[in-house]
């Protein structure tokens, strides 16, 4: 094969990745998206050739599906999606070194193991990015992985993987005139339909929430992001938000949502309640006291002399303080309750240690100079006599199963996601966030409320379905009664054990090419 089909190939699986992902209607594109490299890895010799082959696919993926990210970091967008496309390199350039090394059975299972190993470590170290994580493809589709309450994410990737293997086994014996064939395409319908089938049995099994007689307002103020943090903007934006609130909640409203930094003016965090600029939000709640507000702020806490966190910063009065973006909790006559977010957007939000020397690169999502300060571990809001537990998911953390599925395990009853996608712009990026949140719904079985600043804003049953929502740059409420549920699915009590799983079967494959390269063993292709 010439060099010009192996580049056409590559840049034909990066095509194939970017048509399957959400918002395209072509999933379906995803279980053979991969055959093109397959086939380039079986034929390609060289170490070096085959990660550029790589390289160019996985670019391709990267820049076609997350270019939005450019409207709020140029500069940092191109460092992200190269740095990206290398790392997801990694895997591939592992299968190929067993492939040639040790055979295609050893190769594919070297395939699976590395890529999810991959993935898991990209949802857990300090430069996390897991928005193109495979099991993510699925995301517009719920009904076709309804069985993600025990699996996660982590059983739509391996699906995926296992279906591309499948599928390029069947298109080279078919290229070569080879026995079988009929029963890999039968095994390959198989491995397509019953995932699918079993889905739909596990929705023709659903059973509603628990109904409740109150209601969950979610409010979409649609104010720029790149200005609310204005002094006069973010005074025009709590007035927009409590005009908002009281022109649509009712006497069975018990929560009202608003967005991730709706309280966008930065104040220490004892003391909220004594801020001017924030009286009118405390109004609002004295003449409706028997609402409960959950609302996005911007806080900072006081260390005085001692560098007490490794992500606080020293003031100009040598006083130590962290800034976060975090998530408030209040009703009147009560404490307010708060959390910080925890999942924070590398680059933008957070910079991993060993990339410290890039922050001036780097630009802020607004609101502060320098990192954030996180909490260590998920938080559930909750007050004596009320309905709703709700789980405070701010923004980006809506992306990790595990993680939003911790907050169940501590007793929320339904998942509010506050969020404020303004800074993409129009783009596929808050719609592919929104559909991300519907797996969420599925792993933990919880209806979501979801307030985004310019949208989109919705509410999710815990199948996933989107039951209402309001459009992108629109000033816009939901009022909604949601059910609440309090099922545990073996996903909440056991999270990613299939990445965990898997990723110790690349540790065992690794150490065993280890171990038989410094025998001088194993067999070359």
């Amino acid at each position: 094969m010439k060099k010009g089909l192996f580049f056409f190939l590559s840049l034909l699986a990066g095509v194939l990745l970017y048509g399957s992902w959400p918002v395209s209607p072509f999933c379906f594109l995803i279980f053979f998206a991969f055959v093109p490299l397959l086939i380039v890895a079986d034929n390609t010799q060289s170490r070096l050739s085959f990660f550029g082959y790589s390289f160019v696919s996985l670019l391709v993926f990267n820049a076609a599906t997350t270019w939005w990210i450019w409207n709020s970091t140029d500069v940092g967008s191109i460092a992200a999606i190269i740095a990206n496309s290398l790392l997801m390199c990694l895997p591939w350039w592992g299968y190929h070194v067993m492939l040639k090394r040790y055979g295609r059975p050893v190769g594919y299972v070297s395939l699976i193991a590395y890529w999810m190993l991959f993935e898991y470590i990209h949802l857990n170290w300090q430069l996390s990015w897991p928005w193109l994580s495979l099991g993510n493809v699925f995301a517009a589709n719920p009904n076709w992985v309804q069985w993600y309450e025990y699996t996660g994410i982590g059983g739509g990737t391996l699906w995926v993987l296992l279906a591309n293997i499948l599928f390029k086994i069947l298109i080279t014996k078919l290229i070569g005139n080879r026995k079988a064939v009929a029963g890999l395409a039968i095994l390959s319908v198989i491995l397509i339909a019953a995932p699918i089938a079993t889905s739909y049995l596990l929705v023709q099994g659903q059973k509603a929430g628990i109904p409740t007689k109150k209601n969950v307002l979610m409010v979409q103020a649609n104010i720029d992001p790149y200005e609310k943090f204005e002094i006069s903007t973010a005074t025009s934006e709590i007035q927009k938000l409590v005009s908002l609130s009281e022109g649509n909640m009712d006497s069975t409203t018990e929560l009202i949502v608003w967005p991730e930094t709706a309280l966008s003016l930065p104040v220490f965090q004892d003391q909220i309640t004594s801020n001017g600029y924030y009286q009118p939000v405390f109004a609002f709640l004295q003449r409706h006291p028997n609402v409960t507000l959950l609302s996005g702020i911007e806080t900072f806490k006081n260390y005085g002399m001692v560098k007490a966190t490794a992500t606080c910063r020293k003031g100009e009065d040598g006083y130590y303080y962290d800034a976060f973006n975090a998530a408030l909790y209040t009703k009147v006559n009560t404490p307010i309750q708060l959390y910080d977010k925890s999942k924070l957007v590398p680059g933008v939000e957070s910079m991993p240690t060993f990339l410290n020397f890039m922050v001036p690169i780097f630009e802020k999502f607004g609101g502060t100079t320098g990192g954030y300060g996180r909490s260590d571990s998920s938080k559930v809001f909750s007050l004596a006599g009320n309905t709703y537990k709700p789980a405070p998911v701010i923004c980006y953390e809506s992306i990790y199963g595990e993680y939003v599925s911790s907050y169940v395990g501590r007793g929320a009853n339904i998942i509010t996601i506050i969020t404020n996608d303004g800074w993409w712009g129009n783009t596929p990026g808050h719609k592919q966030h929104l559909q991300y949140a519907r797996l969420r719904a599925i792993e933990t079985r919880r209806w979501i409320a979801r307030s985004a600043n310019t949208g989109i804003s919705a509410v999710i049953d815990d199948y996933g379905n989107i039951k209402a929502s309001q459009p992108w740059d629109k000033a816009a409420v939901i009022k909604y009664p949601i059910p609440i549920t309090n099922k545990i699915t073996f996903y909440v009590l056991y999270g990613d054990y299939l990445y965990k799983a898997l990723g110790f079967v690349a540790l065992l494959l690794l150490g065993w090419h280890v171990v038989l390269l410094t025998r001088g063993m194993g067999k070359k292709n």
